[in-house]
Order: C-alpha cells, then sequence, then structure tokens
C-alpha cells in the first residue's frame, strides 16, 4: 500500500508548529481493497477511512470534476489509478498541497515549500474558482498564519473576487459557513478572517450584516476611530485577547450590529442601535443555524452592553432587567462570558486599548447580591403562588439596592 502524509500535517511541521492530526492519502488502492486490510470506511462524498490501530484518516487518491454549483457539486474519480501527483493538483492552496513519503522525502509538485517560505496563501489551480468553500478556507488560514507574515497572492485574490461577481459565492450553504467561522474564530487573529471576505468583497455576501458596519461613523468623544467597523474588528481583537472562546468572540463581533441600521440622517448617533442589534444577532444566527448558545450570547451582548459601561447610572430596577435577562444563577459561564465582551467593547478604541474596565466587577457583585435571595424559601412561603414571581423580583430588588448602598 503506498501512502503519503498531506496537507496540514507537513505544513505545520515545515512551520516548525504543533502537528495536532495526521491526514493521509493513498495510491492504488480501491475500498474493497481498504477494508480488506482492516481499515474502517467512514466517508460519506468520497472514500475515507480509520487506520485500524491509530484511527488516522486514510483518503483514496482522487481526482474531481465541476459538475454543479457550489460545494457539492463535484464528481470524484477514485479509481487505483489516480496518482498522487493528480490528487496534489486538485487541491486549494499550494501550501496543502506537500506530501511526504514515510521515509521523510517531500514530494511538493506545486511548489508550497516557495509559498512557506515567501509566506503566501496562493491558489494551486484555477479550478479553485469552482469551489466557494476554499474563499472561506483561505479566510481561516489567515487567521492562524497571518501573524507569522502570510499573505494572499494577488492572483488568487484576484480569483477570489471574480467567485463573488460571477456568483459561485452565493452556493455556500449556512453549515459549511459556520464550520469554517466557528475554526476561524477559535485561532489566534479571528479579525483576519472578516479582513479577508472583506478584501474580496465576499463579507458582503457572506455575513452583511457585519459589511454594513464599514463607513459608517460614530461620536469622536467616544470613538477616536470613528468608523464603526473599524471598532467592531478592535473589539474582536480585544476579545481574541480576553478569552479564547469562540461564542465570547462571536457575541463581539455582533455587538453593535444595529449602528449598521442607523438612516444616515443621525449619524454619527445610534440612539435604539441596541434593540436592532438584538435583531440583526438574532437573524444572522438564524441564518448560520449557529448553536443556541452561540445564538443567546450575541443578542444579549447586542442589547445591554451599553447597560453595563454605565451600570452605577442605572436605576436599580433597570439593573434587575439586566441580571434577569442574563441569569446569573443558571448561566454563570455565560454571564462571565457576556462581561467579556463589555469589556472588549470598552478598550476596542483607538487609544483606548488599556484602559481600566471596573463596571465588571460592579456587575459581579450586583450578580452575587441577586444570587443570595433564596428563591425556593420565598416562593415555599407565599401564599399567593401567583404572586411568587413578584416577590421574588421584589426581593431581588431590594437587595441590590442594600448591596449598592454598602458599596458606596
Amino acid at each position: 500500500m503506498q501512502t503519503y502524509l498531506v496537507g496540514g500535517a507537513v505544513r505545520d511541521a515545515l512551520l516548525g508548529l504543533e502537528v495536532a492530526d495526521r491526514d493521509w492519502v493513498v495510491v492504488g488502492e480501491t475500498p474493497e481493497s481498504m477494508v480488506a486490510a482492516g481499515y474502517t470506511p467512514v466517508g460519506k462524498d468520497f472514500p475515507v477511512f480509520l487506520h485500524p490501530d491509530t484511527h488516522e484518516e486514510y483518503a483514496l487518491a482522487r481526482t474531481e470534476r465541476k459538475s454543479g454549483p457550489g460545494y457539492a457539486g463535484f464528481t470524484f474519480n477514485t479509481s487505483p489509478t489516480v496518482t498522487l501527483e493528480e490528487d496534489l493538483n486538485r487541491r486549494d492552496i499550494t501550501i496543502n498541497a506537500i506530501a511526504q513519503t514515510p521515509a521523510g522525502e517531500l514530494i511538493d509538485p506545486c511548489n508550497g515549500q516557495r509559498d512557506l517560505e515567501a509566506r503566501t496563501l496562493r491558489h494551486v489551480s484555477p479550478a479553485f474558482v469552482e469551489d466557494p468553500v476554499r474563499i472561506l478556507r483561505v479566510a481561516r488560514f489567515m487567521t492562524r498564519f497571518s501573524s507569522m507574515g502570510f499573505t494572499v497572492a494577488t492572483d488568487t485574490q484576484a480569483l477570489m473576487q471574480e467567485m463573488v461577481s460571477n456568483g459561485e459565492v452565493d452556493h455556500l450553504v449556512a453549515e459549511r459557513v459556520w464550520h469554517e467561522m466557528e475554526r476561524a474564530f477559535a485561532a489566534q487573529s479571528p479579525r483576519a478572517f472578516i479582513e479577508t471576505l472583506r478584501d474580496c468583497g465576499a463579507l458582503a455576501r457572506v455575513l452583511p450584516e457585519v459589511d454594513k458596519l464599514f463607513g459608517v461613523p460614530q461620536p469622536a468623544k467616544h470613538h477616536p476611530e470613528i468608523d464603526s467597523g473599524l471598532h467592531t474588528l478592535m473589539v474582536l481583537d480585544q476579545a481574541a485577547t480576553l478569552s479564547t472562546d469562540v461564542d465570547t468572540r462571536f457575541a463581539a463581533l455582533c455587538h453593535d450590529l444595529g449602528k449598521g441600521t442607523t438612516p444616515r440622517e443621525l449619524w454619527p448617533k445610534h440612539h435604539g442601535h441596541e434593540d436592532a442589534g438584538a435583531e440583526l444577532a438574532a437573524t444572522m444566527t438564524e441564518r448560520l443555524r449557529t448553536p443556541k448558545k452561540t445564538r443567546e450570547l450575541a443578542i444579549l451582548a447586542a442589547r445591554w452592553h451599553t447597560h453595563v459601561h454605565r451600570v452605577e447610572e442605572l436605576r436599580t430596577a433597570t439593573l434587575a432587567d439586566l441580571l434577569q435577562s442574563l441569569d446569573p444563577a443558571r448561566r454563570a459561564e455565560r454571564f462571565d462570558a457576556f462581561l467579556h465582551v463589555c469589556e472588549a467593547d470598552a478598550r476596542g478604541r483607538l487609544g483606548l486599548e488599556n484602559r481600566d474596565y471596573p463596571q465588571a466587577n460592579v456587575m459581579r457583585n450586583a450578580a452575587q447580591a441577586w444570587l443570595s435571595v433564596d428563591a425556593g424559601a420565598i416562593a415555599q412561603s407565599t401564599e399567593d403562588k401567583k404572586r411568587i414571581p413578584d416577590a421574588v423580583r421584589e426581593a431581588r430588588i431590594a437587595a441590590l439596592r442594600l448591596g449598592r448602598q454598602r458599596s458606596r
């Protein structure tokens, strides 16, 4: 059996990075011979098998032919006659098209090593334009490698723009967009995902709610960076510094979506952008089919982040409404993630990146007062069961009021 280590494992090893997963390509075999050798078939679209001992993925060498629009519009050939070079030449970018023999010899027909040295993401062939997912993958690779000096090759950038203009990018399905986006937002520089999509014009098709923020001004008094899109990228940077959590970073992206809908005649003010942003966050997460917890945090961040900035000015009843929505009793991790988004928003402003954010501790103290109320005991002692919600709320407001008095 002719097997070769391929793709990310070879690329990352050459970059001196830790290799997390290893994928293999097999030449000269058939699905029947793989099963006979003890491999377990798992591929849905084309033959992929798990090694009987290591459980690593082994895919039969294949070629592909465009047969329809979008990611699924391909016909695959996995016959034993397909060569390693043919398999490598159907891959997306050159740095992912390097193979390694069991003896350690590198096979690099697409000059991937050259592009690794030049810190360049370059398409393997003109067939790059046939699969819109490749735009997302290039953007995702930039989140990993932009900090190492990687850029997108000019001719690859032109192909990505062509895929936008000819409508190929419009065939992306929601599940695949979120799959790539989730991986991108777990990487070092999630900002690069948004910037790469915007540079080729795909952001307006994939995340139009985010794209509309660019060019929208904000009051310079509070936002020295002025532009709402730039502010969002700066908040995303801060969120990435504060947390590795994908949901936190995604909520940071969504926190100001409402500013993209403010009528031009009202600029640079954005009164009511919170509720508008919450609606857009709900629409966007529904379209992307994100997990429920991702959706909930994004909506909460859009709706309530400005309340936290001025938490000490809020009426106690309004603070109670805020805590009721955040539900720190049952959603402690989400509460902390929400505060990280608020802190990222406060710091994601030109020249204010290192400012203190005491509001987070004020909110945590308020949550402790909120949690000090024994809702179960109140429920048991309330004769009129219809009054239980009101009785619990009244007790929590009293606890919040007492806590505020003690802190002054």
